[in-house]
């Protein structure tokens, strides 16, 4: 379901456009298919984000077939790295990648993020400028907790799919209780992003919920 007007959100995509057709076509195979990418205003949303905020570097946590990422390496001009657990999403994302001509921008690495990211050196003053987190929706905390030491100040974290098809907002979505670990796991980390003395976050109703996070805007470094 839309967590927003289907009529809206339907209205909303008419206005997407894609000037890549190598990325076009990539999107029109993964929604065939039904591979999981970013919903066309999401990426609107994030891309125009980045754009004013012209990260150097991105760190994305969840490439499945390398769509978003090579997006955000066309939009923005920025290097990637991209870390994807799922072995077959990362053999067809290394591919999309180096076909669509992004492989000097983007680099990607194969394997769960809780352990990889506990592996990148981190140099004094943080090596990313920004970082988008689309992966496994229960482990988001973990995620955001490995990210924010890679980050340099004034860093931006998105972070996609948080209202998760409206259950975060109401159990009334979920009557089968299907998710409710889920939807606890991803209530305690919007509370706890919200919270944050060295973040400033906004959750905005778009796509599935996106959060948009401001890194060392309040606290120092060392609070982190």
């Amino acid at each position: 379901m839309n967590i927003t007007n289907n009529i809206v959100t339907a209205y909303i995509d008419t206005l997407y456009r894609c000037d890549n057709e190598n990325l076009k076509r990539l999107r029109e195979f993964a929604e065939e298919k039904r591979i999981p990418v970013i919903l066309k205003d999401s990426e609107s949303l994030i891309v125009n984000l980045l754009r004013i905020k012209k990260p150097e570097r991105l760190l994305e946590i969840g490439a499945a077939i390398g769509y978003s990422s090579c997006c955000f390496a066309d939009s923005c001009g920025c290097m990637v790295t991209t870390v994807e657990s799922d072995e077959e999403y990362y053999k067809a994302a290394k591919n999309n990648i180096e076909s669509l001509g992004f492989s000097g921008q983007v680099d990607i690495l194969l394997g769960d993020a809780r352990e990889v990211l506990k592996n990148i050196e981190i140099p004094e003053g943080g090596i990313f400028d920004a970082v988008f987190i689309d992966a496994a929706k229960s482990h988001y905390r973990e995620f955001w907790d490995l990210a924010v030491p890679l980050c340099r100040d004034d860093a931006v974290i998105i972070c996609d799919n948080v209202l998760m098809k409206a259950m975060t907002a109401s159990d009334d979505y979920d009557p089968k209780k299907r998710y409710k670990t889920s939807i606890r796991k991803m209530r305690d980390f919007v509370n706890y992003i919200t919270r944050l003395d060295y973040a400033d976050t906004c959750v905005l109703p778009v796509g599935d919920g996106i959060s948009v996070s401001v890194i060392g805007s309040g606290g120092t470094s060392d609070e982190r």
